[in-house]
């Protein structure tokens, strides 16, 4: 295992199962008890319920925010209470519970503990049924911190592990789940130097090493240009320059036993958007380092995959590594490109590379798929700025026909709302593909328009139809699923904020159904 993989699995938290009460007791190896609840009346343990339901008498705060209690006798004599608020309204979802387990393990790990106990009771309603889950998984997003900072401050967890009180089975899935996120946020989060197509290659090689996983990189210019024409294209202004080479990452899981379905999965790795000729301006361009997310999101979950080992199931991925850079050899509007599926693209705008990277992928996995058992393809990108200002930040499901009639938009939709990672759900309009077709008839198709997908009608639902033309998926009956995660994949600061992994843990989940 090299250093760069220590680097990355060393910061994960564990997960620990634990059945009894007892372990709220001073003197069972925890040192805080974390609370998430929606009211004091649902908290189970009369130790905790008395003691909450005193200092509520003192102090109005105590079940109304979160708040540190000294506890005598539970664990680490500290006890947080963090309370979910209105779980009564109809237009909420699980995420209630993230938000406060959030604020609940940042008090522990500033009061000093490193080994708290999360306790989340179990309540009714049917929108909470994975409240731990959610809550454990929000514990491990708070609490991840940047690579950089890792490597230059040498930074090591503050928490030993978080335990997860009457639970028997969740620590094993909420393992597998976060590591597959500690690695997506790390690829998608660093900046472009160190996480370069290379770097980011290379990064998953190590991470990948002696998971299971059959893992291949496409690093030579020949191999490249030929086999991922459209790909090279972004990146053909890179090519001069070593250490910006492109790289396609093959990754392939295989559970045991009778396979009974097969996902494909491109994607999106542009580690650097110029914008290309068409060049980002006026301070668009910072950020776009996070323009790799996809690939990212997808490499995270075959991490998890590697972990969890579903039976059953064959998933295969392969994530575009390319940076689009402006130069002399910039690939510029109005070229006319052949793709791998042998359709001839117009260039509308060189600023709308992500599809280009994307077509490719989608066409080798296409000719993957054809031959393979109840196949669904997939490609997750952080495709456009339109699907922002239609959804903020929630990821849109645009699919095709036949995957509609499979109702994958759908169920990966309620998947999502399970567990805190929700979807909206955009459909394919004839229009869509008018958009998409060359007006002269000299190419097959047309990549974009060439003004700002924000400003574009239908700007994040036509490019599913250009990835269905310009992949050759419009000529088989395959279903396809296209997920534009602009808006989700990373929180607050859309330039440097805190990278989530979306949709990870919904693909996982609904992998493993």
């Amino acid at each position: 295992m090299t250093q760069i993989n220590q680097t990355a699995q060393a910061f994960q938290v564990p997960f620990i199962d634990v059945t009894s009460d007892e372990a709220i007791f001073e003197g069972e190896g925890w040192d805080a008890v974390v609370v998430i609840a929606p009211s004091l009346a649902d908290i189970k343990q009369d130790e905790i319920n008395l003691l909450a339901t005193h200092a509520s008498q003192i102090d109005m705060r105590v079940g109304q925010s979160a708040t540190l209690l000294f506890a005598p006798g539970l664990a680490g004599g500290r006890l947080i209470i963090s309370p979910v608020a209105d779980t009564d309204n109809a237009y909420h979802d699980v995420r209630v519970f993230a938000k406060a387990a959030r604020e609940g393990i940042a008090i522990a790990k500033a009061a000093g503990a490193t080994k708290p106990l999360l306790v989340v009771p179990a309540v009714s309603d049917t929108r909470f049924q994975n409240a731990q889950q959610v809550a454990a998984l929000a514990c491990g997003q708070e609490l991840w911190q940047p690579l950089e900072a890792r490597e230059a401050k040498t930074l090591t967890p503050s928490l030993t592990a978080i335990g997860l009180l009457n639970s028997a089975s969740h620590s094993m899935l909420i393992n597998a789940a976060e590591s597959g996120r500690v690695l997506a946020r790390d690829l998608c989060g660093t900046e472009p130097e160190r996480m370069s197509a290379m770097g980011f290659a290379q990064y998953c090689v190590d991470a990948f090493a002696d998971s299971g996983l059959e893992v291949s990189v496409i690093d030579q210019v020949d191999q490249l240009t030929t086999d991922y024409p459209l790909l090279s294209a972004v990146g053909r202004s890179s090519f001069d320059v070593a250490r910006h080479h492109p790289r396609v990452v093959k990754l392939e899981y295989v559970g045991e036993g009778t396979i009974t379905k097969t996902l494909f999965f491109a994607g999106k790795g542009v580690v650097y958007d110029t914008g290309g000729a068409d060049i980002k301006v006026a301070g668009s361009m910072a950020g776009m380092s996070r323009d790799k997310g996809g690939a990212a999101a997808v490499a995270g979950l075959m991490k998890a995959l590697s972990i969890l080992k579903p039976k059953g199931i064959k998933v295969v991925a392969q994530l575009g590594l390319v940076r689009n850079s402006i130069g002399s050899d910039a690939f510029v509007t109005d070229e006319i490109i052949t793709s791998h599926a042998g359709m001839r693209v117009r260039i509308g705008n060189t600023d709308a590379e992500g599809r280009l990277v994307l077509a490719d992928l989608l066409s080798h996995l296409r000719i993957q798929a054809q031959s393979a058992i109840n196949p669904q393809l997939f490609s997750v990108a952080t495709l456009t700025g339109h699907v922002v200002r239609a959804y903020g930040g929630y990821p849109a499901l645009v699919e095709n026909s036949e995957a509609k009639k499979q109702d994958v938009a759908a169920l990966l939709a309620q998947t999502g709302e399970q567990w805190g990672e929700p979807f909206e759900v955009s459909r394919l309009r004839p229009e869509d593909f008018a958009k998409v077709a060359d007006k002269n008839g000299a190419a097959d198709v047309v990549s974009s328009n060439n003004g700002p997908s924000s400003i574009t009608a239908r700007g994040h639902q036509y490019p599913a139809a250009f990835l269905i033309n310009a992949s050759g998926l419009g000529q088989t009956a395959l279903p396809f699923t296209h997920i534009d995660i602009a808006g989700s994949a990373v929180e607050g600061d859309p330039l440097y904020g805190k990278p989530t992994a979306s949709p990870l843990v919904t693909l996982l989940q609904f992998a493993t159904l």
